[in-house]
């Protein structure tokens, strides 16, 4: 049974409801975007289960902001597919494919671009969204990548070590090539890990060498591994033994 928010920050009831990840709901307070009892809220501002709340001009329900149970799942995504909720394009989203939820939204825990594929979370839970995206937490991301051009021991040592990109330094924590692969092809496949979630970035990091991402698969995040019998375009519902692993392992509860 959903439990009575008590005075918290707004935005972290907000971020719980589903409304975003407490980053995105913290840049929709800022913009003057959400109201208190009539009045534009402030950012870091305190609210309880009896306050008359707007979002986007739109009222929230009090049964939406009340504790919900968080779920969470794992959905495979295929190539073709965008993150976001709409497309001025029109393009499929991954939201189009998901199971319906009740008093709340699916957050996707970081993005796949549209030629990625593989393990997405998502999760009712914003501020458990936040939190395996934040930087702090050093999550893992584990990728299977083909790279077309020839990979020399100096490359990869350049990746390890760090390369600079637009945005900053990047490197991948681990890197290995992957077994049974015909030594013909000019074509190789790598095992990539990341503790970082920056746009493009596993892409742009092979890209600072001259070399070219021709497939781009994520096979795991945090705690979890893309199921071998989860098939493109479906999800899978964590139980509630696995959701408190992942609560656990980014110190938060239920």
């Amino acid at each position: 049974m959903p439990k009575s928010i008590e005075n918290e920050k707004l935005q972290k009831i907000l971020a719980r409801a589903g409304f975003g990840s407490r980053r995105e709901v913290e840049k929709i307070i800022s913009d003057g975007l959400v109201k208190v009892n009539g009045k534009v809220a402030k950012l870091g501002e305190r609210a309880i289960a009896s306050d008359s709340i707007q979002f986007k001009g739109q009222p929230i329900k009090e049964t939406r902001l009340a504790r919900q149970t968080t779920q969470v799942i794992l959905y495979n995504k295929p190539e073709g597919q965008i993150c976001s909720r709409k497309d001025e394009k029109n393009r499929t989203t991954i939201f189009q494919n998901l199971p319906r939820i009740i008093n709340g939204r699916w957050i996707s825990v970081g993005r796949l671009d549209l030629n990625t594929s593989g393990l997405l979370i998502l999760t009712n839970n914003g501020e458990l969204a936040n939190r395996m995206m934040h930087p702090s937490y050093k999550i893992e991301r584990e990728y299977s990548v083909r790279i077309f051009g020839e990979v020399s021991a100096q490359i990869i040592s350049r990746l390890k070590k760090g390369v600079k990109l637009e945005d900053g330094l990047a490197k991948f924590d681990q890197i290995s090539k992957l077994p049974k692969q015909d030594d013909e092809s000019i074509n190789k496949w790598y095992k990539v890990v990341i503790k970082e979630g920056r746009n493009r970035e596993v892409r742009r990091i092979w890209e600072s060498q001259n070399l070219q991402v021709s497939r781009l698969i994520r096979t795991g995040y945090g705690v979890f591994d893309l199921p071998r019998t989860l098939r493109q375009g479906k999800s899978k519902e964590l139980n509630w033994k696995q959701i408190n692993q992942l609560l656990t392992s980014v110190d938060l509860k239920e």
